[in-house]
């Protein structure tokens, strides 16, 4: 269940399972999602912030690059941050963009940088005992007014291994708490794919702000 103690030893073996998977399966990876419709989710962050654009971005948990180049496309100063050397590599050659090869537990991100940090299927995999100092990191990363995106399947709130890779599931109201915990504002929640029932949508998106 969420919230279940673990030690960073624990904590560092769980991340180097799941990103080993990744290490593993990136081409496999990148064929499989290159074509996702994610449009929603980019506009979801964009239009959630007020400053002038081109924006400075992060793109948490960049993958391949298929987001990165979007972003990079429409303007905007796009850097990605992933914990696997495979997707690093491919979102560099993919999206032409800088990219940081960084554990999400062991973030060393510059303070007040980013306008917006684009989470897309990505927390999710941080175990919850990580996950407050995972979400201060991030909420120092943003310029004041900045704004968070995520995306995470949706549960109940339990969390462990979903084959070789770790998830926590949470459901809208005990995300809201980790978030504001954090110091982030609520601005809105959706969930996805648009259009269907509830049942059908497994994915929680949502946008922060940082006062």
């Amino acid at each position: 269940m969420a919230g279940d103690p673990h030690s960073n030893a624990q904590l560092d073996d769980i991340a180097r399972r799941t990103l080993d998977h990744y290490e593993r399966n990136a081409r496999q990876f990148f064929a499989g999602t290159i074509g996702h419709d994610v449009s929603q989710n980019v506009a979801a962050l964009l239009d959630a912030i007020a400053a002038p654009a081109p924006f400075t971005l992060l793109d948490l948990g960049c993958g391949p690059g298929r987001d990165l180049k979007t972003f990079s496309a429409l303007g905007h100063r796009a850097i990605g941050l992933d914990g696997s050397a495979e997707f690093v590599a491919m979102a560099r050659d993919h999206s032409g963009c800088e990219v940081w090869h960084q554990d999400f537990l062991h973030l060393d991100l510059p303070n007040g940088m980013f306008d917006g940090v684009y989470a897309n299927a990505s927390l999710f995999h941080v175990p919850s005992a990580a996950l407050p100092g995972v979400l201060e990191r991030l909420h120092g990363a943003l310029k004041p007014g900045g704004v968070l995106f995520s995306s995470n399947p949706r549960g109940q709130n339990e969390e462990g291994w979903n084959g070789p890779r770790y998830g926590s599931y949470y459901d809208y109201p005990t995300w809201e708490r980790y978030l504001v915990a954090a110091g982030f504002l609520p601005l809105r929640h959706y969930y996805r794919p648009e259009g269907l029932p509830r049942e059908q949508q497994p994915w929680l998106a949502s946008v922060w702000r940082k006062p």
